[in-house]
């Protein structure tokens, strides 16, 4: 057992609970982050006691497992218990090279284009050999897909929830260790983002989806005697490409399992360098009972895929997560081929952003710098939310960036399957690397930035980037109007009186509008920021950090350039996936063709 694993132990806490309070307030070091709905994930040292005693739910656990009034070291062995699994299955898979097919109904496919998916962090170790669906293969998915689409589609809204819920169940128990250990080794996840995203995000998303699909057949159009009107909500007319990202276990199983509850087909395209924890969650939905054809596993070339499904006339809609560049290619080839299409497909798309973190001469400057570490550089700031840029009040820059620089200092950096007490890990591949290799290249240049921490890079062994933080002196730097998706923090100092100008320079220099955050205790001045900042991000906080958004209370997207804003993990997601029907039938005979004022 690693020292890290030794000295720590995970532990879910109630959010309403009052011990989570008494963590945050301790001296020790606790991390918090987004969990379930309901709850947050808490790493302490071992041999602490909490105050006042609460009910804590192991991770992991079997439902309804809990220690009272604990002593952590008396308690370590049943809550380590499912670390020591994941640690487990990360020993097993070292090294080893998994064979992921492309998967047409119950057929397992290999073409010749042989593909390998690469750990981030250990770059000589080929985590997965896959292959890429060439157009002929999409094309027998699109066919098989579109065949057994009616049956599906007519399945009550229970049977086909079922699915989700199961998986659900499943990934929260016996193949909760797989899909974290494969989203770490295949991703660069440490296991605190891995068990955010490939646990219990991905749980809430199938769980929430599935209660969401069943609620809104409740949804009915007022009946009278004389009629009932009666809702019916199809499926889609043909199927749905789900285009998925890297940097999110959850989101690949929610693009293609929140259509698919909704009675739709779906051809899901794994992200090549997610490709080993996809297939993981592929085939629990699959022995959880989504019959063949329902759902394609298809890696796949991006323009080989793209081009093949919108020549289709059977496409019905795509689901997407990526970069503006490719959602815009799809979206003109769509508009391209609207002729050939049976019905108009939907085109949801979330595309990343350029998010902000405005603080005010009031924020309270703890809060400020810890979320704004977090937000920036955990994962590498390869989330869509991560913070990239930050306007600080020159009454406060001094201690704000002194504290930075303290905490940078601590920052561990490295293997997050060797080492658990890493920060953050690799970033994802020599493509990211490059991307922001230019970006601190521009820094380091440019008479305008000044890199006050980090700012270097290594390929050697792993594409690790430094967390990077780099001072401006001109706000409309392409610095800070550019997504660099990397661990590249951004700040500009404008003088306090002129914060009203900052607020609107924010709203207007970047094309995304994604997330941002306020961090202010003026209550005038929290107020005109979110009258200013109205359309400049899609999910907004008051003294919190950029990213963390839970499915169930933060549902997520953007708009101008950072998507179609359909905010997935709320309740009117499952709407975009559905083609309602509204019959009427009439109880009472029709026995006039003349109105009474006709005579």
């Amino acid at each position: 057992m690693s020292a890290s694993l030794r000295n720590r132990i995970i532990l879910i806490l109630d959010k309403n609970s009052p011990v989570l309070s008494s963590v945050q307030s301790e001296s020790y070091n606790w991390v918090v982050g987004s969990s379930s709905a309901q709850s947050v994930t808490v790493v302490v040292p071992l041999g602490k006691t909490l105050n006042p005693p609460s009910l804590l739910e192991v991770v992991g656990g079997t439902s309804g497992t809990s220690v009272e009034q604990p002593h952590l070291h008396q308690c370590s062995q049943l809550i380590m218990s499912k670390l020591i699994s994941c640690e487990q299955v990360l020993d097993g898979l070292k090294g080893t090279t998994e064979e992921v097919p492309c998967v047409v109904g119950d057929e397992h496919i290999w073409t010749t284009d042989i593909r390998y998916q690469l750990s981030p962090f250990n770059h000589s170790h080929k985590v997965a050999k896959f292959c890429y669906a060439d157009k002929e293969l999409i094309n027998k998915a699109i066919s098989a897909s579109v065949a057994a689409r009616k049956e599906w589609d007519l399945k009550p809204v229970q049977d086909r929830a079922e699915v989700l819920f199961k998986a659900a169940d499943v990934i929260s128990g016996p193949k909760r260790a797989e899909i974290l250990a494969k989203t770490m080794i295949g991703q660069g996840k440490t296991v605190v983002q891995a068990e955010i995203d490939a646990a219990a995000e991905l749980i809430d998303f199938f769980r929430f989806n599935a209660k969401h699909a069943i609620e809104l057949e409740a949804q009915q159009p007022i009946s009278t005697p004389e009629s009932t009107n009666t809702a019916l909500y199809r499926g889609l007319e043909g199927f749905v490409a789900a285009v998925a990202p890297f940097n999110f276990t959850a989101i690949g199983g929610n693009l293609a399992g929140t259509p698919a509850v909704m009675g739709n087909v779906v051809l899901w395209k794994p992200s090549d360098t997610a490709v080993s924890a996809s297939y993981a969650v592929y085939r629990v939905l699959r022995e959880c009972g989504l019959p063949p054809n329902i759902i394609q596993f298809l890696p796949a070339d991006g323009p080989v895929f793209g081009d093949t499904i919108t020549s289709s006339p059977h496409l019905a809609g795509i689901n997407f997560t990526g970069s503006v560049p490719t959602f815009k290619r799809l979206w003109k080839q769509v508009a391209q081929n609207l002729d050939i299409y049976r019905t108009f497909p939907r085109v949801a798309g979330e595309c990343g952003g350029k998010n902000f973190h405005f603080v005010h001469t009031s924020a309270d400057i703890q809060s400020v710098v810890m979320g704004t570490i977090r937000s920036a550089f955990e994962y590498g700031g390869q989330k869509c939310s991560a913070c990239s840029r930050m306007y600080v009040s020159d009454s406060i820059w001094p201690e704000i960036r002194q504290q930075l620089l303290d905490v940078h200092r601590s920052i561990r950096v490295g293997n997050p399957v060797e080492d658990f007490s890493t920060f953050l890990s690799a970033v994802i591949d020599d493509k990211a690397f490059a991307r922001i290799k230019k970006w601190l290249d521009h820094a380091k240049s440019s008479p305008n930035l000044t890199i006050i921490a980090g700012g270097n890079c290594d390929d050697q062994k792993g594409y690790f980037v430094e967390p990077t933080i780099i001072q401006t002196t001109d706000p409309r730097d392409p610095i800070m109007n550019e997504e660099i998706f990397g661990p590249v923090l951004s700040v500009y100092v404008y003088p306090e009186k002129n914060y009203g100008e900052v607020l609107q320079l924010i709203d207007s220099t970047s094309p995304y509008a994604l997330t941002g955050a306020v961090f202010a205790h003026d209550q005038k001045v929290i107020d005109e920021a979110a009258r200013v900042l109205r359309n400049a991000a899609g999910n907004y906080y008051v003294n919190d950090k950029s990213t963390g958004s839970v499915v169930g209370q933060q549902p997520f997207g953007g708009a101008r350039a950072s998507g179609t804003n359909d905010k997935p993990g709320g309740p009117h997601y499952v709407l975009r996936w559905t083609s309602p029907q509204v019959v009427k039938q009439t109880h009472v005979p029709l026995t006039e063709w003349k109105y009474p004022y006709m005579g």
